[in-house]
């Protein structure tokens, strides 16, 4: 039996919607298209048309509740906190469950449920890099050399590791006998493509002499599932991961992907009791070294020329939990960096997962809208707290001509300090 909601337990919450259109502001889908259906009241008021029977589920009402970044933006703003993003969540899962994945979301999460599969295609891609991918000119990333399935040649994609990071560590490396014991979920991202991000994370955690906990059979935090109305899986990526974490019991299990963050930290939570105790121990990286004082022991470390000009991007799996001061404390007490607050800064990328492949116009479309505030900012570096972000900004940036790389925040916090 499902863990999770059907369409119909939303009801009550549906109805609370009165069509005020606020959502309509802080769409970044409705903003390009300017399609009733696809904006948040619009989705509802198909949900409701459904739940009563006065619409078929048919290809029209699939393709409108696929419009959607689950970014959360409308939930944010929704003046009677109408949990939008979750109903359309759920209304994915009744199109799925009546119709069946696309195919898309059939490979997806085939990958997803088998990390082995995972790692076995990553291996695989970064032995025939050479032949897949080229190298963006003077760019950071690659491009497709030949037309693929989902993917468009012109987009940005980042070099897969050659060792994923969980593989290049012990599950447990020892810290101060004081301090305590923290969990890495490192993501799918940083494990396979970003895996200076896990350096950067595990280092300021040694700074702090934290004891280390990253658990080899971790899998996906379950988001492309919940995106792509996968409920199955959600449930059997949270079954693995609550196995994974549960082994020791870690004071807090720290995320370093805004997205990851919420598969975590929300998704988990909506499963029953024993996900919400694994839930509930998920923090935000950039919130747990706040608190445990990184930003006055960056402020204590030596002074030197600030060298480059750094801005910073606001995540919207973070900024919808009001996670935006924490990043620009610790960039802005960190040695060399000149921080550059952007115009538009908290903006969305566009790139809403499983969004991003079904409809790659519309995503580049919402992304090309950051590029003037990244220019403006004539900032050397663009920061993230979400790799997914990251290879968007990139791809943003590349498109439009920019010069800019994107780093993660923990990437600039990283390499001024010293650990054993």
């Amino acid at each position: 039996m499902s863990k999770q909601k059907k369409l119909a337990d939303y009801k009550e919450e549906i109805e609370q919607c009165v069509k005020c259109g606020a959502c309509q502001a802080h769409c970044p889908v409705f903003a390009e298209n300017k399609k009733e259906s696809v904006v948040a009241r619009g989705k509802v008021a198909l949900a409701h048309a459904l739940l009563e029977q006065e619409v078929e589920l048919d290809e029209r009402m699939i393709a409108d509740m696929s419009q959607c970044l689950l970014c959360g933006s409308c939930f944010d703003k929704c003046p009677n906190l109408v949990p939008t993003d979750e109903i359309i969540a759920a209304a994915r899962r009744e199109i799925t469950e009546k119709h069946g994945l696309t195919t898309f979301g059939k490979g997806l999460t085939t990958v997803l449920k088998h990390p082995r599969l995972m790692s076995a295609l990553a291996k695989s891609g970064k032995a025939f890099s050479w032949l897949l991918f080229k190298q963006v000119p003077e760019k950071s990333g690659l491009h497709l050399r030949f037309p693929a399935p989902f993917v468009s040649q012109d987009r940005t994609i980042p070099a897969i590791a050659a060792k994923p990071f969980r593989e290049r560590h012990p599950e447990f490396i020892p810290g101060d006998r004081d301090k305590p014991t923290v969990a890495f979920f490192t993501g799918c991202m940083v494990n396979h493509m970003y895996p200076q991000i896990g350096e950067a994370v595990l280092k300021s955690l040694r700074f702090l002499g934290m004891n280390v906990l990253i658990p080899h059979e971790q899998g996906c935090c379950g988001l492309p599932a919940v995106s792509a109305g996968d409920g199955a899986t959600v449930e059997e990526l949270a079954e693995r991961n609550r196995q994974a974490f549960s082994r020791r019991e870690p004071d807090v299990i720290l995320t370093a992907c805004a997205s990851c963050n919420v598969g975590m930290g929300k998704h988990f939570k909506e499963l029953g009791p024993e996900f919400e105790k694994l839930g509930s121990r998920v923090k935000d990286i950039n919130v747990f070294l706040v608190e445990q004082g990184l930003v006055e022991k960056l402020a204590a470390l030596p002074k030197k020329e600030p060298s480059e000009r750094v801005t910073y991007h606001d995540p919207c799996h973070l900024r919808t939990q009001k996670i935006t001061r924490e990043p620009r404390a610790l960039l802005q007490a960190s040695p060399g960096v000149r921080y550059i607050e952007m115009e538009g800064a908290d903006r969305c990328c566009g790139l809403g997962g499983t969004f991003s492949v079904y409809h790659y116009d519309t995503s580049k479309k919402i992304g090309a809208r950051k590029a003037p505030g990244i220019a403006e900012s004539k900032a050397d570096l663009v920061a993230s707290a979400c790799p997914g972000c990251m290879m968007q900004l990139q791809d943003t940036i590349n498109h439009a001509g920019l010069e800019q790389r994107v780093i993660h925040v923990l990437e600039l916090v990283a390499r001024d300090l010293e650990t054993d």
